[in-house]
């Protein structure tokens, strides 16, 4: 984890979203490891890292609300920390829909999924940056975004595939959970590609 220094003048908030980032990217590694190999512990990880990430947030809101200064506006802190939040929070709800649906991984799932982490990663690395070096966090971000459109081809791919496999009623009810478990990841990346705008609109007020 790559380390910021704590301020002296109160709540660190850049070091709070970056905590966030970092439990949401090791979420998403989790999320990419069940996907790919189908191993219930990794879903149980899921789980439990976004609790631990639900508790960092509810800590930053609270230190957000009785905090007057803060060092970049106040309502972007908060929807940066939610659509971080978001992001894992697709994930653990994916993992939920595929238990009760009783759907198993498959390729367009671990290729959603890797998408995912890599857009966590640009995340982090962006809000790591964001302090000392804006352009490039500027930089991870619009990454972040490119990945987004990625992950928006393989939801579109999997659509594709799963309607041309459509050959009896039977089919039908498959088809409906799978599109269901696609559209939670669609969700997912939409919100990796919301922090990725909130840190862009972050680095323009920084300018």
């Amino acid at each position: 984890m790559i380390k910021l220094p704590w301020t002296r003048k109160g709540p660190d908030f850049l070091r709070m979203l970056l905590d966030q980032a970092d439990k949401t990217r090791e979420g998403l590694q989790a999320f990419e490891n069940f996907a790919n190999l189908g191993d219930p512990a990794e879903a149980a990880r899921v789980g439990q890292l976004e609790r631990e990430e639900d508790e960092l947030r509810r800590i930053l809101i609270d230190d957000l609300n009785r905090t007057f200064v803060t060092p970049i506006d106040r309502e972007d802190i908060y929807a940066l920390s939610r659509a971080v939040d978001d992001m894992l929070d697709y994930a653990y709800t994916t993992i939920d829909e595929m238990q009760i649906l009783n759907v198993e991984p498959n390729a367009y799932i671990a290729r959603l999924a890797a998408t995912l982490r890599e857009a966590a990663d640009e995340i982090y690395l962006a809000i790591s940056t964001l302090r000392d070096h804006p352009n490039v966090a500027n930089d991870h971000a619009v990454q972040a975004k490119t990945l987004e459109n990625v992950a928006e081809t393989v939801y579109r791919e999997a659509l594709t595939h799963l309607f041309d496999r459509v050959k009896a009623i039977d089919d039908v009810v498959h088809v409906l959970k799978l599109r269901e478990v696609y559209r939670h990841l669609s969700n997912a990346a939409d919100r990796g590609d919301a922090a990725a705008n909130i840190i862009g609109d972050i680095v323009v007020k920084m300018s």
